[in-house]
């Protein structure tokens, strides 16, 4: 198991690197000029020759571009990410730091919402097959799925902040702000949509899956309770296959939450970020896509770890 953890870490180093490099790679291929860019969005007056060959140096855009990429490669190892364009006395770490917070705390309830809803629902509906309830949250999942997180936040503030005034459009600050009502309706549960309905497909269809496996069958000939037989075999066996999409998910709903944080008000990084592509403040973007991309290969790392340990076929397979 310890050389399975150590290859799997060294294997995702050179993976965040040459993330890191697309991302630079990226936000330099924009044919806008860095130190022009930054003397607008700090609304100079008259932006000179001289100024912008101050505001190069400063930012170090005279460097030849793989020097830059080193210096700032190194830079975001300890978290410099450098300074805002749009405030320069804001740092880009600080700024992330400010709004992350938001962000975390609406991708949580969220997945809350994920586990507590797939889970029962996701069981029921196959071990109740075919029934009125399976066919019925089938509906509900197929069309939930096709539903954009975007139109759905505006259905959720029009149905019940404005026609029926319970509680604020949005903003952040209390628990009213997060749950929208105490219904079911709420930012989180925007976030959450399209992930509950995947989870309820994939549970039901992993659980009829086991319930064919020959296990079911010798468990059933010794006599054990039908309950104990769905609980600690079919579904136990059932979620090993969730776990990496688990932990794929969460970054998911990080990164999720930037359109529904913009539909509900919500002070998250979502926000800073379309804020930021409108300022063509680069340094947030750049920080914002890394920060994404970093996020996808820990969790999926973790994660599969999690799995390996978990799952002593796995053990068996790479011995």
């Amino acid at each position: 198991m310890k050389n399975y953890i150590i290859k799997r870490v060294l294997m995702s180093i050179p993976l965040l690197i040459c993330i890191s490099f697309i991302c630079f790679v990226f936000i330099n291929l924009i044919p806008s000029d860095p130190a022009e860019v930054a003397l607008r969005v700090r609304q100079t007056p008259i932006i000179t020759e001289e100024a912008i060959a101050q505001v190069r140096a400063e930012l170090g855009l005279n460097d030849p571009f793989f020097i830059r990429y080193i210096k700032w490669l190194f830079q975001c190892l300890v978290l410099d990410f450098g300074v805002s364009y749009t405030n320069p006395a804001r740092t880009v770490t600080g700024e992330i730091g400010r709004c992350l917070p938001a962000t975390l705390q609406l991708a949580g309830m969220s997945l809350v919402f994920v586990i507590f809803l797939s889970l029962p629902i996701g069981f029921l509906c196959a071990v109740y097959k075919d029934s009125w309830f399976d066919r019925v949250m089938r509906g509900i999942v197929f069309m939930t799925t096709a539903m954009p997180a975007y139109w759905v936040g505006l259905l959720m503030i029009w149905l019940i902040s404005i026609k029926f005034d319970l509680l604020p459009t949005s903003g952040a600050g209390s628990f009213k702000h997060l749950i929208l009502p105490s219904f079911t309706i709420l930012p989180s549960f925007t976030v959450a949509l399209t992930y509950i309905s995947t989870y309820i497909r994939l549970i039901r269809n992993n659980m009829l899956e086991n319930m064919k496996e020959d296990y079911v069958l010798y468990a059933n000939v010794r006599g054990l309770q039908q309950k104990n037989i769905l609980r600690k075999h079919i579904l136990k066996n059932s979620l090993h296959s969730c776990i990496t999409a688990i932990g794929m998910s969460i970054p998911q709903l990080i990164a999720g939450t930037i359109v529904v944080e913009n539909v509900f008000a919500w002070p998250g990084i979502g926000k800073l970020c379309i804020a930021s592509i409108f300022n063509r403040d680069y340094p947030v973007i750049q920080a914002y896509v890394l920060m994404v991309g970093t996020l996808f290969v820990i969790f999926n790392l973790i994660f599969d770890i999690v799995q390996y340990i978990s799952d002593p076929r796995l053990r068996k397979g790479m011995e």
